[in-house]
């Protein structure tokens, strides 16, 4: 089947509003123009705009016309930007250095906005669709914490809630689903050795904190190859070591910095713990001391199972069923809708973005269209079908017995 023909008529100006959002990037928490834009956007089309909750977040709430339902939906899409350079040369191209929607958000926005345009005029349905637009997804801000510490369940209670974003190297207009975890938690830790410091000519009197921090990455690994259950899936990455800035001193401190990636809490809590011990065991045996500092971002995405099995049953009801993976791998990437699925049953979906071959090749970096990628750009054939999609979505929610 194909997109609703009503939104394929509206795509050259979903197209428009989701170039406007691509060329005016705005960071977490700082998302005031897009914001502005999205709220006129709704209020235009006749529901009711809830601002400043997370901050720069916004909810548009749609009731339907056939009676008093009390059942309730909800509808995500991220807003903010990466801060990184484009190297794209098309006329969309960020007009804001040092900022890009390289994620795709300004993507997801639009597909929301074209599926509220077109309930807005079509509310045919016994319920509350709640559009959340967030904040700060990126970078371990978690705008979806901030609008649920905002109160966001209390004030627009969901009985399900569901997100989408774009899948580069997925064939164009392809959903994919998976129950279960299916993105990782992310967490970061700082483990700061402290010695003492002395010449480098006379390391018997000193603590030598390289050796020491040398010492526990290695000794890190054995958290995934002998601390860890084979059938748990983690990983333990160090990224940077700080220590030193001379060539003939030992450094009386090495800070060794990294990232811990898991599908459960529970091996993290095990992780930790074992990190910890680490930490603080392995630098007496060399007379120094050990700290860790962790940091958890986001929890792992956890995807409801009969949520996940409905809105796979829309797409296939839609779309056909060769249009549908419903075992997609996991991903271990994170993402903040975590947060809300720990709360509301819901689930998190995935939708295929092509190759890169909707670039013109004259105007872009010549790079992969990757995201985080200085050379990505959504690809607006997704805008009718996302929104078609959701659109879908709630009228088979309220139609449900």
């Amino acid at each position: 089947m194909r997109p609703i023909a009503e939104i394929e008529d509206a795509q050259a100006g979903l197209a428009a509003i989701r170039r406007d959002i691509h060329a005016h990037p705005e960071l977490a928490f700082q998302e005031t123009r897009t914001s502005d834009l999205v709220a006129k956007q709704l209020a235009q089309w006749g529901l009711e705009v809830h601002r400043g909750i997370g901050k720069t977040g916004l909810v548009g709430v749609l009731r339907g016309k056939m009676g008093k339902g009390k059942r309730s939906i909800g509808l995500r899409a991220d807003m903010d930007a990466l801060p990184m350079p484009e190297h794209n040369k098309f006329a969309h191209a960020s007009k804001n250095p040092g900022r890009m929607h390289g994620c795709g958000h300004d993507g997801h926005t639009a597909m929301l906005l074209g599926a509220a345009q077109h309930l807005a005029a079509n509310p045919d349905f016994e319920g509350t669709v709640n559009f959340i637009f967030q904040p700060a997804e990126e970078g371990g801000n978690a705008g979806a914490r901030a609008m649920i510490q905002d109160g966001l369940f209390e004030r627009f209670p969901c009985d399900e809630i569901y997100g989408m974003h774009n899948m580069p190297g997925f064939p164009t207009g392809m959903f994919a689903f998976r129950k279960g975890p299916t993105m990782a938690s992310s967490n970061r830790f700082d483990i700061i050795v402290r010695g003492t410091g002395g010449h480098a000519a006379q390391p018997h009197k000193a603590v030598d904190t390289i050796v020491i921090a040398a010492e526990m990455v290695g000794v890190l690994q054995t958290l995934i190859s002998r601390h860890k259950n084979p059938i748990d899936v983690a990983v333990v990455s160090v990224t940077q070591i700080h220590a030193g800035d001379a060539y003939n001193v030992l450094p009386g401190e090495a800070v060794i910095r990294g990232t811990v990636r898991t599908f459960s809490t529970q091996v993290l809590d095990e992780i930790e713990a074992n990190m910890r011990r680490m930490a603080e065991t392995l630098p007496r045996v060399h007379g120094g001391t050990g700290e860790l500092q962790f940091y958890r971002a986001y929890p792992p995405l956890v995807n409801w199972d009969a949520p996940t099995d409905f809105a796979a049953q829309v797409a296939e009801d839609v779309f056909g069923a060769d249009k549908v993976d419903r075992n997609t791998p996991q991903h271990g990437g994170a993402e903040d809708f975590s947060f809300y699925l720990e709360q509301v049953p819901g689930s998190y979906l995935f939708i295929g973005n092509g190759g890169g071959e909707h670039r013109e090749a004259a105007y872009h970096g010549m790079g992969p269209c990757e995201l985080h990628n200085p050379n990505y750009d959504f690809n607006d054939e997704l805008l009718p079908v996302g929104s078609t999609f959701w659109v879908r979505l709630v009228q088979a929610f309220f139609a449900r017995a």
